[in-house]
């Protein structure tokens, strides 16, 4: 072979050229042939890693390992053969005189595993959240802010490394430069920071959920919350229309969560039916009989009646019997009390009470608090239209009547 090279040096010097380009020659030749092996090596690592792996993982029952060694991740972790094999192979088989040439290569070979590891760990931590995000107890977890701060740590630190081999610095020194420019970062990834440390404080505080329904009137935010992600909340609105808000939002500032009432199980009707006080007055012997043939308010004037005779029996005085006499606003009241406490909509374990409160200019309002046994809209605003139309209905049979301010068909009524 020697011999042959000699030749052909003696020829190319008959012909005016440097035999040195021959030297060139073999170097390219050789190089040739290690990123030749490199990517034979990585054709070869891909059939037989992913096909083996890929069988593994058929034969286990497990739906985790389908998506962390999917054929992407692994993919991406054969992508690192090549470049590896050409960074060890090269400095071995190779013979130069530039050494400029060997360090561009070096680092080129460099750069592309650091390429292809960041690859790897981007895909694997893709990997992950999809493996959390379909299981129910992490599904209304912040997982794609989290998923996205990972992603920029992963590649700022990438980043820093590549740009340390391009310009022969460490680590450690970019690291210390960076540190002099902090206030220029702090100001660009200014968003991205603050998110960052309100996405923490939203999960660690179980404040926020995907699947909650909030109000930000700020921000003109009503509905549920369908993503969180790094810079952004994004909330569908009862009309379907999309309100996107910054996450340190909803830290620095106040907003209303309705999950604890989903959670509970009751939701919260509170509606007053005003009543004119000129309609309020003591309860007759015929207007008692009346009100006994309701099923519901018979005990409770049996009692009453008991209550009465043991008075008169005592010798109570007729302020103290006077002090017991109906009025047909309290009778009223005792039946609304025993409508809502059988209302099979309601929630038991709640609150349930008729109220009064304070007499206005508009009359003395009734007020009906009790919770719902459903949380969801549309069955809420059927059982409030429910009671308030048995309100509205029942209350002329109490002789009493509802406050209303007088309209033109009042006066009209009147003068006719």
């Amino acid at each position: 072979m020697e011999a042959v090279w000699q030749k052909v040096d003696e020829w190319l010097g008959m012909i005016g050229l440097k035999p040195d380009w021959v030297s060139d020659v073999d170097q390219y030749v050789v190089l040739t042939g290690i990123v030749f092996f490199a990517l034979l090596a990585d054709v070869l690592c891909r059939l037989i890693v992913l096909r083996i792996v890929s069988h593994l993982v058929k034969q286990t029952k497990a739906t985790w390992d389908d998506i962390l060694f999917d054929r992407k991740v692994l993919k991406n972790l054969t992508q690192i053969v090549a470049p590896v094999l050409i960074y060890l192979l090269v400095p071995v088989f190779m013979e130069t005189e530039s050494e400029a040439f060997l360090s561009f290569l070096m680092k080129l070979c460099q750069i592309y595993v650091i390429a292809s590891v960041l690859r790897f760990f981007n895909s694997l931590f893709i990997s992950i959240y999809r493996i959390y995000n379909e299981k129910d107890e992490y599904h209304d977890r912040p997982l794609k802010g989290l998923l996205q701060t990972a992603q920029i740590i992963l590649f700022l630190v990438g980043g820093i490394f590549i740009v340390g081999i391009l310009i022969d610095r460490t680590v450690y020194k970019l690291i210390v430069g960076f540190g002099a420019s902090a206030t220029i970062l702090m100001l660009v990834f200014r968003d991205s920071i603050l998110g960052f440390v309100s996405g923490i404080m939203l999960s660690a505080n179980n404040m926020l959920r995907i699947g909650d329904w909030i109000t930000v009137p700020k921000y003109g935010a009503d509905g549920r919350v369908f993503e969180i992600t790094l810079n952004t909340v994004k909330v569908r609105n009862w009309d379907n229309t999309i309100t996107t808000l910054p996450p340190y939002a909803l830290t620095s500032e106040s907003f209303q969560n309705w999950r604890g009432m989903f959670e509970s199980g009751g939701r919260r009707i509170k509606r007053s039916v005003h009543i004119d006080v000129t309609s309020i007055r003591f309860c007759t012997s015929e207007m008692l009989d009346r009100f006994k043939q309701k099923a519901c308010l018979k005990p409770y004037l049996e009692q009453h009646e008991q209550t009465v005779r043991r008075y008169q029996e005592e010798h109570r005085t007729d302020e103290e019997i006077n002090a017991l006499r109906l009025t047909n606003l309290g009778i009223f009241r005792a039946y609304m009390n025993h409508y809502l406490h059988h209302l099979p909509d309601r929630n038991s374990d709640m609150f349930c009470m008729v109220r009064y409160l304070p007499l206005s200019e508009v009359g003395l309002p009734v007020e009906l608090y009790f919770f719902s046994a459903v949380t969801t809209w549309v069955d809420y605003e059927k059982i409030l239209a429910d009671v308030m139309d048995h309100v509205l209905a029942v209350i002329p049979e109490f002789d009493l009547r509802i406050f209303q301010v007088p309209s033109g068909y009042d006066f009209g009524k009147r003068f006719s």
